[in-house]
């Protein structure tokens, strides 16, 4: 399984680099997330999620984000999870996702399986993901409300390590965190991007108590565009900072 994530890692950051004529745009993003997750029979549960993500750090919109699914563990190593997402993307940086500058709305329909295990001290996680994705286009510069949908598939894959600070901690001490996403389209609207985005994250967090946690750090995000601009694909490299709040609520009756 290790040679797998390695060779996913390579091969994200070779499809990011293997353009020749490239547009660069780097902008400075702030995201801040609140995740909750209300398991509700010990098997079956509820996932709730909410990304307030920012444009030079804080200042401007970049996303909004709202998720929601259903969860079905069998098993303490795995979960698996049916889902809607609700995304408003804004225009930001000089070269925006939309060709005319505008805000548009994204419904998504996703699947989800993720695995968790624990090697030593380490916890290991990894998250596979396919959306079906219904992304609000314009028809020409100057129609005001969205007019057209383009579908498109993603596959995404992220690998996840968190690493206490101290052997047999549990709570009230903090762990670090790495994890790196690569997100895969394609399809007929695909356009420029089948390699879509990949994300880097390397924070430090704490678990509070049995429900809340607590993380920060720094976030890499590269985003290639759909489309081309004279003739060259562009290239977002979004840095900055991360914020998540997680909850996770247990409201199974206890035997």
């Amino acid at each position: 399984m290790r040679s797998y994530i390695l060779i996913l890692f390579i091969l994200s950051a070779f499809l990011a680099t293997v353009q020749t004529t490239r547009i660069a745009n780097h902008n400075k993003i702030g995201w801040y997330t609140y995740t909750g997750t209300f398991n509700i029979t010990g098997k079956w549960g509820l996932h709730s999620e909410y990304q307030w993500r920012r444009d030079n750090f804080i200042t401007n919109w970049q996303q909004s984000l709202l998720r929601t699914g259903i969860n079905f563990s069998p098993n303490k190593k795995l979960t698996l999870r049916l889902g809607y997402a609700w995304v408003e993307t804004y225009p930001y940086g000089e070269i925006p996702l939309n060709k005319f500058g505008k805000q548009f709305v994204e419904h998504r329909v996703f699947e989800a399986a993720m695995l968790n295990d624990k090697v030593g001290m380490v916890d290991v996680s990894h998250r596979f993901m396919l959306e079906q994705r219904w992304v609000a286009a314009f028809s020409a510069a100057d129609v005001t409300n969205e007019d057209t949908w383009n579908y498109m598939n993603r596959l995404r894959y992220m690998a996840r390590v968190q690493i206490p600070f101290k052997k047999n901690a549990t709570v009230k001490f903090p762990y670090a965190v790495v994890y790196d996403e690569i997100f895969i389209g394609f399809g007929k609207k695909v356009g420029e991007n089948i390699f879509d985005q990949n994300r880097l994250g390397l924070l430090v967090g704490c678990k509070i108590n049995n429900t809340i946690n607590i993380e920060a750090g720094y976030l890499n995000q590269i985003v290639q565009l759909g489309r081309e601009v004279n003739g060259s694909n562009v290239f977002q490299y979004n840095n900055g900072l991360i914020v998540n709040m997680v909850f996770k609520f247990n409201l199974a009756k206890k035997e």
